[in-house]
Order: structure tokens, then sequence, then C-alpha cells
């Protein structure tokens, strides 16, 4: 390889050396980082900018997934399925350079219709050499709710629906197609708005891809990506080798459907065999009325979640970390939702991937980590801000606690695992677009599952209306409990609280309700589940907890045995003899 400055040619050598393999890999993983900053910094909607309720990824002429940038999980994953679907479905010998194809359609797209998918070609010297895609979540997309939807009955309600539709060709944009969006939406500025921030970052994607081929030669190029994709297969295998064969089952519930107050059967069965890895559903419920089904890409991304957590972890993500991986969803069952189904809500990905990890913990206990909360404490807020003659319409996703591990306490307040590098939103944010004042932002005291090692604790935020508006919340998980390992107990459940301290006061999950200057709203999530019997946990942990405000004098007593004297320091004799006499 000969020296270069930037722009110019690279000569390279007919055999394939590994620095020029690892430049490349770094290069792409760059590109997609640089689309996602452009994302956030061009971006209308706090969902977006704040959140981080993105996915960005880089895929080659195969569409073989080569560079992510860090964003939601279940996107990332999801659009390796949506980007086949959307080629397939407007045919790769019809696309040519500057097209983007906005995709919707959530059988194909993999989430919901506010989660649209833009993709588009990459092309250089008039080959396609590769696909930039990036989803992200819009405000409204003219569905029969504003802000969310949770009684569905059919994809017709959920609003405007594209399967693959051309919005931009060859570089100019369809005019028609954008005056069809801006008088379909309730929030038309925000929504075009995020529409031309996402086309900004396929932009770069594209340009940067591009410049590879500007650096060095396709061959060199394609054999790198090659070198990588291959890399992944043999991590993956290697992973799946180590861990223990063998066939694990479980199963949860989602509190309802949106449609009936009726719990929703979840089930999976995980197999591991030499270097393949199956997660199969079927043993799930048939897809239900209300719009919790899923789409089967999402379905399928629940699975590369959990073989990416338990193999390659530590390596950026391609297409051959997924190799030894089978998702099995029947059609018409609740996760392989098919048309015309409801499936706005989604909520089977968030709460039955710890399913998927209760069913592992089985096999490999030391390797996987009791429930976390397992769900995503999801509030928004919508109206009108009088003061500024607009509209507001503003989500937060809130932390939870993670389960205790062989070897440590589960973490406290953070997002589902779902959610990946997804932030809450700031109250800084809540408080200067919306009529809300945030007055408590808390640890919630023994919402951790009790064990020797303790789950993570659950978040409690108290809002108050400083004007009237509506809010809603959707949390499927309150009604049944999330679980610990080898004797640790469950964490606390989900809970949004309605009206605190008044005598409409109401313990809820999902709720759609109107709200007047002064009722409050509290947003309670779960903690998670412990490791171990709580009394081997150590009687000074015990005693730091109490101190730290996690676990209450009362719960040391109680489920852990550990007696404190009034200034906090251990009676280790009344210690042993109450957890002697509890054995």
């Amino acid at each position: 390889m000969t020296g270069n400055t930037e722009g110019a040619t690279v000569e390279i050598d007919t055999e394939l050396n590994p620095a020029t393999v690892e430049v490349i890999r770094n290069y792409l993983h760059s590109a997609a980082t640089e689309m996602m900053r452009t994302l956030v910094r061009t971006a209308y909607n706090t969902t977006i900018y704040e959140m981080l309720d993105f996915g960005i990824s880089l895929y080659d002429e195969e569409l073989n997934l080569v560079a992510e940038a860090p964003g939601l999980t279940l996107f990332l994953g999801a659009n390796d399925y949506g980007v086949k679907k959307a080629v397939e479905y407007v045919g790769a010998e019809n696309l040519q350079e500057g097209d983007v194809v906005l995709m919707n359609y959530p059988y194909w797209s993999s989430a919901h219709t506010l989660d649209p998918c833009l993709i588009s070609p990459i092309f250089h010297d008039d080959d396609r050499i590769g696909y930039a895609v990036v989803r992200a979540h819009w405000m409204d997309m003219g569905a029969k709710d504003a802000a969310y939807v949770h009684d569905s009955t059919e994809l017709y309600q959920e609003g405007l629906v594209f399967p693959g539709t051309k919005i931009y060709e060859a570089g100019e944009p369809d005019e028609e197609l954008i005056e069809l969006l801006r008088f379909n939406t309730r929030m038309s500025q925000k929504v075009l708005g995020d529409l031309n921030a996402q086309i900004s970052a396929l932009r770069v994607g594209r340009r940067r891809y591009a410049e590879l081929y500007d650096r060095y030669d396709a061959e060199t190029v394609r054999a790198a990506v090659a070198r990588v994709v291959e890399h992944g297969v043999t991590k993956a295998r290697e992973g799946v080798q180590e861990l223990p064969d063998g066939t694990w089952y479980a199963e949860d519930h989602l509190d309802d459907d949106g449609i009936s107050d009726d719990l929703v059967r979840m089930a999976v069965e995980v197999t591991i065999d030499g270097d393949r890895f199956t997660v199969d559903f079927s043993d799930s419920a048939d897809q239900v009325k209300g719009p919790v089904n899923l789409p089967y890409g999402k379905t399928e991304t629940m699975g590369k979640l959990a073989l990416k957590t338990l193999t390659t972890h530590d390596e950026p993500t391609n297409a051959g970390h997924y190799e030894p991986l089978s998702v099995i969803a029947p059609e018409g069952n609740l996760f392989h939702a098919t048309p015309p189904a409801p499936t706005f809500t989604q909520w089977p990905a968030h709460t039955g991937i710890m399913m998927v990890y209760e069913a592992l913990a089985e096999g490999m206990p030391d390797r996987i980590p009791a429930s976390s909360g397992s769900d995503l404490g999801a509030v928004m807020f919508w109206g009108e801000r009088q003061e500024r003659d607009e509209c507001f319409m503003m989500g937060c996703n809130e932390g939870v606690g993670w389960g205790g591990t062989a070897d440590h306490d589960g973490v406290n307040g953070v997002m589902n695992i779902t959610e990946s590098n997804v932030r809450n939103t700031p109250i800084e944010v809540m408080e200067s677009n919306t009529p809300l004042l945030i007055e408590r932002v808390e640890l919630r005291t023994d919402s951790g599952g009790a064990g020797e090692h303790r789950g993570g604790l659950g978040i409690q935020k108290d809002y108050r209306f400083t004007h009237n508006a509506d809010a809603l919340a959707t949390v499927k998980k309150t009604k049944t409990d999330n679980w610990g390992i080898d004797g640790g107990q469950p964490g606390a459940q989900n809970a949004v609280v309605l009206r605190p301290g008044t005598d409409d006061e109401e313990s809820t999950g999902t709720f759609r309700d109107s709200f007047t200057a002064g009722e409050r709203l509290s947003n309670r999530t779960a903690g998670g589940g412990g490791y171990g019997d709580p009394y081997g946990r150590s009687p000074e942990a015990v005693r730091a907890d109490v101190i730290d405000g996690y676990v209450s004098r009362e719960a040391a007593r109680d489920t852990y045995g550990v007696v404190l004297n009034d200034d906090d320091s251990i009676d280790y004799e009344a210690t042993a003899t109450l957890r002697e006499e509890e054995k």
C-alpha cells in the first residue's frame, strides 16, 4: 500500500492485508456515526434529538449489514428485515442515485406506522454499491388518535401507510407526496422537519460510503467487507458453541391487548445445539384483536438481541453475527402479525425479551441476570400551549431496575435493554416545552427484588399539570411479577398513578386521559429481580442499602433478616437469631 492524502486513490497489493480491513471497517462505522450526528442536529422533535429514538444502518449491495450507529436496539435489527422488504417491493433495478424510499408498512418495516424507515441506494460510477437506512420516530401519521393508539382493531386506524414509496427520485422530492404528508398529519412542521433530517443523514451516509470507492478500488472494499462479515460469522459460531446445549421454555403475560382486560399469553422455547441458536415463539397466543401484535421482523430482532448479548456483545455489529440464529413464529401468531392485524403498540417485544432471557436462565443461570423491570415506563403529553399559541406533543421513557447477577447487584434506573442508547427526556426540556412541572424524580425504595445480589431500583417521577393537557401511558407489565434467580425475589411492579393523594387516585398501566391544571401524575417503574437467597446478602451490604435509601429498615428486617439499631449499626446477635429462626 502506498501513502496518500485525503481524497487520493490508494493502490492495493493483490493480497488484502489486515490493516486495510480494519481501516475500512472503522471507516464504515464512523460513517454511520456521522449519519447519527447529522440526524440529531437537524431533527425537529425531542423523541429523536433528546431520546435518540432512531436506528441507522449501512448495507452492502447484497443487503448485508456492514455498520450501524448506536440507537434503539429493536430498530437496528428491524432495519435488516425492512431494507430487504423495501428493495424486494420496489425492485433493485428500479432504484437510481438520489432515490429515497419511504416505508412504514409495519409487517415489512417491522415497527409501527410512526417509525418510518427511509432507504436510499448508494452508487459509485453508476454501480450500486450499498444502501443507507435511517429509521426514526415521527410525532404523527394521521392515526385515529393523537400521540399513540392503544385500541386500534385494524391497521387502517393507525395512520398513513407507505409500503415502499419513492419520496425522492433522482435527488428530487416528490412534492405531491410531501403535501400528502403535510395535510394528513397533526404536526406537519415537525413531521416534515424530521423527514428532511433523515434525508440529510442519508446523504451523509451515501457520500461517505462512496468515498471508500474513491480511496480504494471496488474489489478491495468488497473483499474487506466480506472479510469483516466472515469474521463475524466465526465469532458468533464460536460464541454459541461455548454455551451449554439444551432446550428451555418460559412464558409470560401482557396486561391486555388494549381491547379486553384479559392477559395476553407469550411463550418461548430456546434451543442451543452446537453452533445453532433457535428461538421459537410458536406456543404463544394467536394474534389478538388489539394493537399488541408483533411484526415478524421485530420478533426476529428479539432473537438477534439475545444472541448478540451472549456471544459478540463487545464487537460492532455486522450481518455475520446473526448467522447462527433461527427465529420461529408461525403466521397469525402474536409474534407474526398478518394484515390487517393492528400492531401499533408492539409491546411484546419490550416485555417479551425478558421471557427469552428467563428461558436461557434455566440452562445458564451464571450468565443471565434476573429480570429487569420488563417495560419502558412510557408516558406522553400533548395539548395546546395557550401562552405560545401552539400545540405540543412530547414523550418520556423512564429507566427501570435491572436484575441482579451471579456476582453483582442490578443497576438502578436504566433503560430497558430493548431501548439500548435511548435516553429519557431531560426535565429542563419537558418543563420548557410543556405545561408540566416535575415535582419529584427519585429511586423507589424497596423496588429492587431482594436477593444475595439485589435487583436494581425503579424510578418514581411525579408530574404536575400547570395548564390543562392530555396524557397517556403505555405500560403493559403491571399485573404480573417479573422474576428472580436461585431464590431471588421479583422486583416491584410498574404502576402509573393518576391524581395521587385525591379521592380520584387510580393506579393503572396503559391509560389515556385529560388533566386539569393542578392535577398530578406519578410514573413508577419496576425494579429488577434479585439473584440468590436474600439471607445470603451480607448484613453490611443490607446496612449500606438502608443508609442509601435503597432498602427500608422494615424490609431489611423482614426480607433480609438484618436488624439495625437506631444509629444504623448492625445488631449482629439479633440478626443471627432472626435469620436462624426464619430458615
